[in-house]
């Protein structure tokens, strides 16, 4: 006699739909911004406290003037030891890379990868219709990317 099964067909697996994770989706939002006339010192002092090693510098209306970095601080330091100086208290502007790449905010994370193995920074603002919305690091790409490794990679 036959054995007779309860069981209904067996439907192939359902395939997982993995959105595009987009530069928005992963960037920091919560900003620790500069000015260009703070003194180097503060920048100095923000970092130490805030456990950071670069951030934008943008004017009063919060456009982007350009990015200090803990790099830019150290050619305060060298420069104060070569005129045998004590470090001087020169404004962010005289230091900040004023010719910044910026990232937009609905670019890929994949397509952001590329921009960061391409340039070999170590951070990018992000810009949204040409307004500072965030920033985004290596880190967090290296992140993402360990969050979609059960996915699929589109």
């Amino acid at each position: 006699m036959a054995i007779k099964s309860f069981q209904a067909a067996k439907m192939p697996p359902a395939k997982k739909i993995v959105k595009n994770i987009l530069v928005r989706d992963i960037m920091t939002k919560n900003l620790i911004l500069f000015r260009p006339k703070q003194s180097i010192h503060d920048v100095m002092k923000a970092f130490i406290k805030y456990k950071i090693s670069g951030g934008p510098v943008v004017n009063k209306y919060g456009d982007l003037m350009g990015i200090i970095s803990e790099a830019d601080c150290m050619k305060e330091i060298s420069e104060s030891r070569y005129f045998n100086m004590p470090i001087l208290d020169k404004s962010v502007y005289h230091f900040m890379t004023k010719d910044v790449e910026t990232i937009e905010a609905n670019n890929s994370v994949f397509d952001a990868a590329s921009t960061f193995f391409r340039t070999k920074r170590r951070r990018f603002p992000v810009l949204d219709n040409k307004k500072l919305v965030g920033q985004v690091s290596r880190k967090d790409i290296v992140i993402a990317a360990l969050n979609l490794k059960s996915q699929t990679w589109h």
